[in-house]
């Protein structure tokens, strides 16, 4: 689709109303972070799609279609598998505050609905008891609210401080596209992942094919010894033959300002896995809980059939895009469990840009 460009910032927050915080803590054991995406006040419709075989989720039955309440406030992203999901305890009880839920009674008497989805990073900055609690969902909240409608901050931040994809370090991405009726739609990815984002024969990014321009720096086949380094850094990951893939996951947020009924935003979320699988080789493992929510604000009228379809190929797009934008924003990182090497770093020849920092350390928590 030639007329698709991207949007103002280029990520999720492009949709008006959408807004994104993000709670990191890195150091002292830590290496971890939520995510969390707020719909506009009166909430938006919400839909969801779950394909891995190891997912951590709250609140999805609520979206399916034949279930009640249309409207979801907020989405939380993060990691700690299991016990990460308590970051969404914090959310609620922040939207209560704000009087922000579904009305269930009188003046103030509202159940705010926050879904969310939860990825594996359990140990990975030293200390497996470090993971979010109720507290990294009100840090995130509180971001969103107070500066969460500018640029989406990406990379390792957020629910993508602990991710990894493959044997390369993970993180934050997210990428929007006006359609040329004005349609807005955007993705967020957090990506972390058993499979690779990287071709193995090239050492190309699988999602470089699908970038708009603006989208990322001017890719390159890696260089014949930067190659030996990738696969020098698959050898190590693998260490012995256990046979036993890390557990991992890539969650996400798909946002339009269409309206869309709640069966219509579930089969966005669904294209968008198609956009996953795009990105990531494999994909959809047992080892992996990918799973996808899909918002719709309604600020723009409702598409017909075939403004629908070109609204969901624009958001398969916009995921593989926001997969390749958290790969080129990751950062290697370095803590008592390990090092986390970026795509930058073992392959430089690919990704020029004479500005690129290098390697993170570890770092205060924050």
């Amino acid at each position: 689709m030639s007329a698709v460009r991207p949007g103002p910032t280029n990520s999720l927050t492009d949709v008006a109303g959408v807004r994104v915080g993000h709670a990191t803590r890195r150091g002292d054991g830590w290496l971890t972070g939520t995510t969390v995406v707020l719909a506009p006040d009166g909430g938006a419709v919400g839909g969801v799609d779950v394909r891995g075989g190891g997912p951590g989720t709250r609140e999805t039955d609520l979206l399916d279609p034949r279930n009640l309440v249309e409207r979801v406030h907020a989405v939380v992203l993060s990691g700690g598998s299991a016990f990460g999901l308590a970051a969404a305890d914090g959310v609620v009880q922040r939207l209560f505050e704000a009087g922000v839920g579904h009305p269930v009674g009188g003046p103030g008497e509202v159940v705010p609905i926050v879904p969310g989805a939860v990825v594996f990073d359990l140990g990975r900055g030293g200390d497996f008891r470090c993971r979010p609690d109720r507290s990294f969902g009100e840090v995130a909240y509180d971001a969103a609210v107070s500066g969460g409608d500018g640029p989406v901050a990406a990379g390792v931040v957020g629910a993508g401080t602990g991710t990894r994809v493959g044997a390369l370090k993970g993180g934050v991405g997210s990428a929007s596209a006006v359609l040329p009726d004005g349609t807005t739609v955007a993705a967020l990815a957090v990506v972390n992942a058993v499979g690779s984002c990287v071709d193995p024969v090239t050492g190309e990014l699988y999602a470089g094919r699908f970038a708009l321009p603006g989208d990322l720096p001017e890719l390159r086949p890696p260089s014949e010894a930067d190659l030996a380094a990738l696969r020098a850094e698959v050898e190590a990951l693998a260490g012995p033959a256990t046979g036993v893939p890390s557990l991992a996951t890539t969650i996400g947020v798909v946002a339009t300002d269409a309206t869309l009924t709640k069966a219509q935003c579930a089969k966005v979320a669904g294209i968008a896995h198609d956009g996953m699988a795009r990105g990531i080789r494999p994909v959809h493992t047992m080892f992996d809980g990918d799973t996808v929510f899909g918002l719709a604000t309604g600020a723009r009228g409702a598409p017909d059939p075939y403004a629908f379809h070109a609204l969901l190929e624009v958001a398969a797009d916009c995921f593989t895009r926001s997969i390749g934008r958290a790969v080129l924003s990751a950062e290697t990182v370095h803590t008592p469990a390990g090092r986390l090497r970026c795509y930058r770093d073992v392959c430089p020849s690919a990704v020029p840009s004479p500005d690129h920092a290098g390697p993170a350390g570890d770092e205060e928590p924050r």
